[in-house]
């Protein structure tokens, strides 16, 4: 189930940025990855990944691209997840 969500939830963002930055499909694309992610690893994994120590400046910029996203500012929102995508997998 959860390899189907972070797929459709990839499908989402995606489909969402070839359409001109459509906030509801990014926005719908974030909560299907988001929820993929705690369904793969667990909501305790999950929660400790995203909010360790060192991590926190990228998760507070990915989390706060989500909310940016949900707040109907899509490219700014999309900016924002990229960076801190960027910083939390590297």
């Amino acid at each position: 189930i959860g390899v189907g969500l972070v797929g459709f939830g990839l499908f989402f963002i995606l489909f969402g940025m070839l359409l001109y930055f459509d906030s509801v499909l990014l926005a719908f694309g974030n909560i299907l990855f988001l929820s993929g992610l705690v369904f793969i690893i667990g909501f305790r994994r999950t929660f400790t990944f995203f909010f360790q120590r060192p991590k926190m400046k990228a998760t507070s910029f990915f989390l706060g691209g989500v909310l940016t996203v949900l707040m109907r500012w899509p490219l700014l929102g999309m900016l924002l997840e990229a960076y801190g995508f960027i910083l939390l997998f590297r």
